[in-house]
């Protein structure tokens, strides 16, 4: 797993970004929210009492010392990007990038795939939330396109998203990847109880290469299976969601 988790339990992405790119995502520890949202939950559609929303995000920001509050997606299942520096408040869209200093993108998940990208210059970032759903119909392809450089000079890192063992899918969204690509079928196989394991890990990582983007880091977690260190809302139902949020730095 190329990651390492800071003091306070949240993972700076182990990647060889550029010294001008800081990411990081949050777990569900070290914030004020209770009950099923219990403690860091930064989400503020998933029933958690708004003032401990509005408390997490702050403690987010002060903590990472952040540039602006992040860019808080309404986020949907789809593929659409949108500029993280010209974008009003609770925008639908799935893919924040970014161009500048100043900006902080970000995408919420409690088992869908945040994928952060960013050039090899150090110049424009974005984040990308990935479910079944938006990994099939492009949302990967999207973020690779906002970021307006060949794949080559791109990098990419999966943070925490279920594991195949977890994640069991019908044939609809098996199909709806191997309409895309045959290779698809290497990221499934067949469950004993029926169905099919999914691993979006690799189901990402096909995208990427598919867009000539081979440096691609991160994966190995389970949402899932680790109960105390991530929300899952395939195991919890209501839950709270984590944070990958990733920006500039002035030079």
């Amino acid at each position: 797993m190329d990651s390492h988790m800071d003091p306070g339990q949240w993972i700076t992405p182990d990647w060889p970004a550029p010294v001008t790119v800081r990411a990081v995502t949050t777990t569900r520890q070290g914030g004020v929210s209770q009950g099923p949202w219990t403690s860091m939950n930064l989400a503020d559609h998933v029933g958690d009492a708004i003032v401990d929303v509005q408390a997490n995000r702050a403690r987010l920001t002060e903590r990472l010392q952040l540039p602006a509050s992040p860019l808080w997606l309404r986020q949907v299942h789809g593929t659409r990007g949108v500029d993280a520096a010209s974008t009003s408040r609770s925008v639908e869209a799935d893919v924040a990038f970014a161009a500048r200093t100043g900006v902080v993108c970000a995408v919420l998940t409690a088992d869908c795939l945040p994928v952060l990208l960013c050039d090899a210059n150090g110049t424009r970032v974005a984040a990308a939330h990935a479910g079944w759903r938006g990994l099939a119909t492009g949302v990967v392809e999207q973020a690779v396109a906002a970021l307006q450089a060949p794949g080559a000079e791109l990098l990419a890192w999966l943070g925490p998203a279920i594991g195949a063992e977890a994640y069991i899918v019908g044939d609809e969204v098996r199909e709806a990847f191997l309409d895309h690509a045959a290779e698809a079928r290497d990221a499934f196989l067949p469950a004993a109880t029926g169905g099919w394991h999914a691993d979006l890990y690799q189901l990402a990582r096909q995208r990427l290469a598919g867009c000539g983007v081979r440096a691609v880091y991160g994966g190995g977690f389970c949402t899932f299976t680790e109960q105390q260190r991530f929300f899952s809302y395939r195991r919890d139902g209501v839950t709270g969601r984590m944070a990958s949020l990733i920006w500039l730095l002035e030079t």
